[in-house]
């Protein structure tokens, strides 16, 4: 007698409640992680490690069993190690990352798919079994295989199945248990060691459904990974990359998302990186199609579309309202044109200085001198800013700089929207907030690559390292986006993502600096939404404060009722005084000293 079989013997004369626990216990643990998939990662993977222990338990009593039955002892065998191995390593090294822990249930998915394939073709074996052994290893293999792919996203769905097969498997270990000791009571005869034929067939649906499932989350996976923009020859930089600040390099007729009445063209320039070194930023400019020309400029600085090379929005299939401009109908309606950046490293060789205040701030401005180059924009020499969200901070820098960067780009004011400018306030804010994570993902991500003194070791908890880079290769307007990890496993509100407090050590330093100082001399108007979950309301209070008291003109806006996006929708009551603030500034009409607060 092999071992195995020693083992199961011995797991059989246990006492049955003993047996009955075990699969009670196996249910209850399923049933938690096909629950609260969104656990944080260390928790989820105690909960898998000891389901892959008790799948090992149960593959020997045959309760988990994954073969025909009947099937040598040896296949048991070797599946109940692969489990019970898996299950240990995980259980000894509960603070792996994602990927590892996708590597590990992946492995013992696909070994265990490959014993059922391989048992499906022993001779002896009924038609029925062939195709329940045949489906459920199939589906276990591309289970294996995704998880490998794809970790921080099909980790989840992995976990799901697991733990649907958790609570199968108890089902089947209570049910048998109880069979078995019904008929030990009442003296009946040994039953078949052959399945009934109700076991049979539902086992056969079973597998056959879980193919189909494998099939169905395979299908989904390729068409979120086909969803995303892909980065053209466009945006390539030139061999020689021009020395000066505000170059056009290369430009071409624009459609996508432009309206009837204007013409468009992508444009690729110059700009000055964070170190002071030439770099390449790609953007959009739009003007009226009819009119005698010399239009005033809305120079727009975009909202959060992501930190890799692909999330411009020049790329996106909504190239205005992925940042959130939704006004753009308006914008040529007032007869003005609009220059809009995607900033350096978005579509063009990052990388992508998000939230840091000199490359965006040239970034903005660099725009408007490269499309006045376009000779048939015909452009005018008035401009006004407009940025939100992550844009209300670069406009604010650009603001900052404009008189001593570019004073051949003189502001006639500023429209800062919601704008991430109290970066320390922002990152105190942001572990308490839902998708904070997802913001301080590429916050760090960002910060580690443009500034040396900033790694992932010390910010980011070395489970969560892998996911929050993981994150940092995608965009706001990605499919995948909204089935990433970050959102589904918990991490968008789980503070345990970092490691240590973001606003303290070299991170806090350079958010302080990168915080736009009160430097401002155009007029200034900032936006803000009183329901705002995203940027505070009372963060923004405190940096228009500080405004205030520095002697900046403001006119400081709250909009009641308005989170961070509708304060820029069109229906927003932001909108037309907006639009009528702007006609003011091209008026030259003059605005009053000090600061003037409206709203709530």
């Amino acid at each position: 007698m092999d071992l195995t079989a020693r083992l199961r013997r011995w797991f059989e004369r246990l006492p049955g409640w003993v047996r009955v626990a075990v699969g009670i216990v196996a249910i209850a643990l399923g049933a938690v992680i096909v629950l609260r998939p969104t656990t944080s990662l260390g928790v989820l993977a105690l909960l898998i490690g000891a389901g892959l222990v008790l799948t090992g338990v149960l593959t020997l009593t045959g309760g988990g069993e994954a073969e025909p039955a009947g099937s040598p002892s040896r296949w048991r065998g070797l599946l109940a190690a692969v489990w019970i191995i898996a299950g240990v390593f995980v259980l000894a090294w509960p603070g792996l990352t994602v990927r590892v822990l996708a590597l590990v249930v992946g492995i013992a998915l696909m070994v265990n798919g490959v014993a059922s394939l391989l048992a499906a073709f022993r001779r002896g074996v009924t038609p029925d079994a062939r195709v329940a052994s045949g489906a459920f290893g199939l589906a276990g293999i591309a289970f294996g295989v995704l998880a490998l792919a794809w970790p921080d996203i099909t980790l989840l769905v992995v976990a799901i199945v697991f733990g649907a097969r958790l609570i199968m498997s108890g089902v089947a270990e209570v049910w048998l248990t109880i069979r078995h000791r019904a008929r030990d009571e009442t003296g009946a005869d040994e039953p078949d060691a052959r399945p009934s034929v109700l076991r049979r067939w539902v086992r056969t649906v079973a597998a056959v459904l879980a193919l189909v499932l494998a099939g169905a989350a395979a299908s989904v996976s390729l068409s979120i990974r086909a969803g995303s923009p892909v980065v053209d020859d466009f945006y390539a930089a030139p061999r020689t990359v021009p020395d000066e600040p505000g170059e056009l390099v290369r430009a071409e007729p624009f459609t996508r998302g432009v309206p009837q009445d204007a013409l468009a063209w992508r444009m690729l320039y110059t700009t000055t990186n964070q170190d002071g070194r030439s770099a390449i930023s790609s953007g959009i400019v739009v003007v009226p199609r009819e009119g005698a020309g010399d239009w005033p400029v809305i120079d727009w600085a975009h909202g959060t579309t992501g930190v890799a090379q692909h999330c411009a929005p020049s790329l996106s299939p909504q190239p205005f309202e992925s940042g959130a401009l939704f006004v753009l109908p308006d914008v040529i309606a007032n007869g003005w044109a609009l220059v809009a950046t995607d900033y350096i490293g978005l579509g063009t060789e990052g990388p992508h200085p998000y939230l840091v205040g000199d490359p965006t701030g040239h970034a903005v401005l660099d725009a408007v001198r490269a499309a006045r180059q376009l000779d048939d924009a015909r452009l005018g020499d008035q401009t006004v800013v407009w940025g939100h969200s992550q844009g209300g901070g670069a406009a604010l820098w650009a603001g900052v700089l404009a008189d001593e960067y570019a004073p051949d780009v003189p502001l006639d004011g500023v429209a800062a929207l919601a704008p991430a400018a109290d970066l320390s306030g922002l990152a105190n804010d942001l572990p308490h907030l839902t998708g904070g994570s997802l913001i301080m993902s590429f916050v760090i991500d960002a910060y580690a690559h443009v500034f040396d003194d900033i790694t992932y070791r010390e910010y980011v908890r070395p489970g969560a390292e892998a996911t929050v880079r993981e994150m940092a290769t995608r965009c706001f307007a990605d499919p995948a986006t909204a089935v990433s990890v970050l959102d589904l496993m918990g991490l968008s509100n789980d503070p345990d993502i970092l490691a240590a407090d973001p606003t303290g050590g070299p991170l806090g330093t350079r958010l302080v600096d990168n915080t736009p100082p009160a430097e401002i001399t155009a007029p200034l108007l900032i936006g803000q939404g009183a329901a705002d979950r995203l940027i505070l309301p009372e963060t923004q209070d405190d940096y228009v404060d500080g405004l205030c008291e520095s002697g900046v003109r403001v006119d400081y806006r709250v909009y009641e009722g308005r989170d961070h996006v509708p304060l820029v929708q069109r229906d927003s009551p932001l909108i037309p005084e907006l639009l009528v603030w702007t006609q003011s500034r091209f008026a030259g009409d003059p605005v009053a000293d000090g600061c003037a607060r409206s709203g709530p």
